[in-house]
């Protein structure tokens, strides 16, 4: 790990309790309690808040490795951390004095776990549009806000919500909001019971409050910005390095139980067709961690010489990131499946877990769908004549 002795320490010390509960927070769709307990304590939530705000001052190498790491353990965990990072970098690069002081230094302490509230009836899963609108009054911003899907929401003590910037606003003018739970109503309108990522606990909600107007983040109605800058490249590096880490753990587990006296029935790991099967498994993680890296690498190069991300070769990098970390990562548990046989690989009961994770990276092309992601690279691609490659 390339992180910091404090951060790999942190991790070490978590990882276990993400371990002893993934199975009982598949089981029992719960949301990870002991898990983000162990990860606020840790400091862990703080990755990325800078070192003057009482964070550890992390950059986006340490984020994609720690999501690694903690996916292997438990992927609903890792994906509702890597999540709270994504908004936690939104706040970083975007905020303001005011949640520089009374904001980042919270999350830092582990007191707040930050929720995003993009999803929206009647907009599809599209990040960059809204309906409901922000309304000044004499206290100042209102806002009343149906979204459909919430990680975490029930559980968040912050949220970073997308608005409308006023009534007459066209649908693309969105001012990005900061509310503390005490400052809204937040009902529940839609349970989690879904295939794979149990755990997330990503439910249907109403919120309504009055914040006040330094609690806007960005430019108001300029979104836009936060979301080409932040949210959706942290999220794609995020997301994929977490899909990566369930993967990877999972073909860590079985190599060693091929390799043993424990190896399923019927599996000749000296055979040609048992090599070359494992192979193209290798061959899957190998392609998404070699990608992944290099669009790390170009997006924190970037950041450090002060470049936007807007560029159209850049956001066909992340795009791309995205499709092909869903899809491969999932292709490549399907195939761990078929190796490791009925009674090993596919079997609920199995002390390999790969029928989880066979369901928890399903949803990973349904997350912001692969379909929407490429019709926009497809559309970049003809604005990029000279093909500029990662």
């Amino acid at each position: 790990m390339r992180t910091g002795s404090g951060v790999a320490t942190a991790v070490a010390e978590v990882l276990p309790v993400l371990r002893e509960h993934a199975a009982r927070v598949d089981e029992d769709a719960a949301f990870p309690e002991a898990g983000l307990g162990a990860l606020a304590r840790s400091g862990l939530l703080g990755l990325l808040v800078p070192v003057e705000h009482g964070g550890m001052g992390g950059d986006l190498v340490d984020l994609v490795e720690v999501a690694q790491e903690l996916a292997a353990a438990c992927t609903s965990t890792a994906l509702i951390w890597a999540m709270h990072c994504q908004q936690t970098d939104s706040l970083v690069r975007h905020g303001t004095p005011w949640s520089d002081e009374h904001v980042l230094p919270r999350v830092a302490r582990g007191e707040v776990y930050l929720a995003s509230v993009t999803t929206e009836p009647g907009k599809g899963g599209h990040l960059l549009t809204g309906v409901a609108p922000l309304r000044p009054t004499d206290d100042g911003l209102r806002l009343d806000r149906d979204a459909p899907v919430v990680t975490g929401g029930l559980r968040a003590q912050g949220f970073l919500i997308t608005m409308r910037a006023s009534d007459d606003a066209a649908g693309n003018r969105l001012t990005l909001v900061y509310a503390d739970r005490d400052q809204l109503d937040v009902t529940p309108t839609a349970g989690w019971d879904a295939l794979g990522m149990r755990g997330t606990e990503s439910v249907g909600l109403t919120i309504s409050g009055t914040v006040p107007a330094h609690q806007v983040i960005g430019e108001p109605g300029g979104f836009r910005a936060v979301a080409v800058e932040s949210m959706a490249p942290v999220g794609h590096l995020g997301w994929a390095a977490c899909w990566l880490g369930t993967a990877r753990g999972a073909f860590g587990e079985l190599v060693g139980r091929l390799r043993s006296g424990k190896r399923p029935a019927g599996t000749d790991v000296t055979s040609e067709l048992g090599a070359e099967r494992i192979a193209r498994v290798r061959m899957d993680l190998e392609l998404v961690s070699g990608y992944l890296h290099r669009v790390t690498d170009e997006v924190v190069a970037l950041r450090a010489a002060g470049r936007p991300l807007s560029a159209n070769e850049v956001q066909i990098h992340l795009n791309t990131l995205k499709v092909a970390a869903a899809e491969l990562t999932f292709r490549a548990v399907d195939r761990m499946v078929q190796l490791a046989g009925l009674g090993t690989g596919y079997r609920r009961d199995s002390p390999l877990p790969l029928e989880r994770h066979l369901r928890d990276l399903r949803s990973a092309g349904l997350n912001y769908a692969n379909d929407r992601l490429l019709v926009s690279t497809g559309a970049l691609t003809l604005m990029d004549r000279a093909v500029r490659l990662a």
